[in-house]
This record gives structure tokens, sequence and C-alpha cells, in this order.
């Protein structure tokens, strides 16, 4: 079977599409999504996206139901994300394409959790929706029917951790936490979303923005190796809620790092917990 690189260039997907091959089982997905208008990306998906293309919506798909604690993307039930894939005809052997257009923002995300989930042959589409459809590739609004697939979870737990898991490596001077949010997020000057501002104590800046260009194209080196993460024995990455982290972690993967790992409920399940003077949430024993 032909294997994907990470990224892929709009030409070799059209190229795909345009000559299958009896050996690739190939399911491409439509991830579009803007957090301040929820439906948008599936509006635009419907009236035109890349032939073939399914489409999966991040609140109703690839994230689980808000709580108290755990953030504002909690990851989804395994077995429900497993049913949609199926329906998607996803297998073991499926090679999956997926795409947004925010600069990796939200296929990302689905990136990470079919590498969650045991599944490696995904790939982001370099320049998301709009490189492919500027390069005059055609695009459609017919949507591909569900189909009766069977995919199998391979859980990896180890590449995800919650607060506790973050708590306990707070004094480990070999894992590095890796804030992915904007800077002025990071240093707590602006909070447009989360109910208290600031980071994790210890935790270096690294905004998600940084693993692209302004069109969306990956930058060629999206992660200085030369940092002092380089050497680390694992990076934690959170965001605001455990999503464009994943751009981060895609980033990583990019410049050879498999040491990241995400912490999945992130800055609003940190803050959703009382902070002490230094800025450590206080989790309850019965939390525990």
């Amino acid at each position: 079977m032909t294997d994907f690189p990470l990224v892929v260039s709009p030409a070799a997907l059209a190229a795909w599409i345009d000559y299958p091959s009896d050996d690739l089982s190939l399911v491409i997905v439509d991830c579009r999504f803007s957090l301040a208008e929820p439906h948008l990306g599936e509006r635009q998906y419907l009236d035109s996206h890349i032939p073939g293309a399914h489409y999966l919506h991040l609140d109703r798909d690839l994230s689980g139901s808000v709580r108290t604690h755990g953030g504002r993307h909690p990851l989804p039930p395994v077995a429900e994300l497993a049913k949609t894939l199926g329906k998607m005809g996803i297998t073991s052997k499926t090679q999956v394409v997926v795409y947004d257009d925010s600069r990796f923002a939200f296929a990302a995300r689905l990136w990470w959790l079919l590498r969650y989930l045991g599944h490696d042959r995904v790939s982001v589409l370099d320049g998301g929706f709009r490189a492919y459809q500027g390069a005059g590739y055609p695009v459609t609004s017919l949507v591909p029917p569900r189909q009766a697939g069977c995919f199998e979870p391979q859980v990896r737990p180890q590449i995800v951790i919650d607060i506790q898991g973050v708590l306990a490596r707070l004094e480990d001077p070999e894992v590095v936490l890796m804030d992915a949010r904007e800077a002025e997020r990071y240093r707590g000057e602006r909070e447009p979303i989360d109910p208290v501002a600031g980071h994790i104590p210890g935790a270096v800046n690294v905004c998600w923005q940084q693993m692209t260009d302004d069109q969306g194209w990956m930058q060629p080196n999206p992660i200085d190796l030369g940092a002092s993460w380089a050497d680390a024995r694992e990076i934690v990455v959170y965001c605001g809620s455990g999503v464009t982290a994943c751009v981060n972690l895609l980033g990583l993967a990019a410049s050879g790092l498999q040491t990241g790992v995400l912490y999945g409920g992130s800055w609003s399940d940190w803050c959703s917990y009382p902070l002490d003077a230094q800025g450590i949430a206080q989790v309850p024993s019965e939390h525990a």
C-alpha cells in the first residue's frame, strides 16, 4: 500500500483522487470549523468540498460532553468516535487525509485523535481547502454515502495526560510543558474565552500559528530542534482546550520529535480549579 507523507500537497492529493489505485483505500475528511460560528464549517462543506470528503464537526464529532472539569473540548468517547469513523469506511488499512481552512487548527485535532486510536495512516492537507481550491482542482457539493465499515481502535493512553499527570510532572527536569496559545494569552494580558488568564507555571510558549505561514502552509522546520526541548524525555503540549495544541504536536512530529503528549483538558481544565499563589491548580482529593 502507498504510504502518504505526514503533510500532503494539494497536487498529490488531486492526483490520487484522479487516479485511484486498487491497493489504496483512501478516505478524505473535511474538518472546517469556526469557534465564533460553530455551524459555519459544515455549511461551507455542504456548499463545496473536495470530492469524496466526509465532514466531521469539532463539537459534535471530535469532542465529548462538557462538564465542570475536563476542559471546553474534552476528548470524545472512544467507542462513539470509532463508530463514526467506521461509517466513513475507515479501517486499519485506510489512508486518511484531513483538511480544514484554519492553518491545521481543526484538522490536526482529527490527525491526533486517529493517532491516539492507533491509526497511523493519516495525513494533513498542506495549505488546506483554500490552497486546494485555489490551485484549480475540482470541488463538489455531493455528500458521499455512509458505509458499513468497522474501525477497531487500539488506544494509545500514553500520548495523553490529565491534570493529575501535569501536576506530577511540574518538577520533572526532563519534561517540558509547552503552551500553544498566542503570546498575549500565555502572558495573561488577554483572555477572550476562559475565566482566568495566565499559564501553567514553568510552561514555555510556542504559539500553534508558528507551525505554518499565514497562508496555512507547513513551515520547513516548524519546531526549532536546537531549542531546549529537543532533548526532553517528554513534551507536554496544551492550549486553551486541547484543540490547537494538536497543531504543535503535528509540528513536533514533522520535526522528527516523537516525545509529544497532549494535556487533553488544557488551560480550560487547569483554571476550572482554584489556583494557589504560584498558579498551581488545587485539585480536591476526590478528583485525584
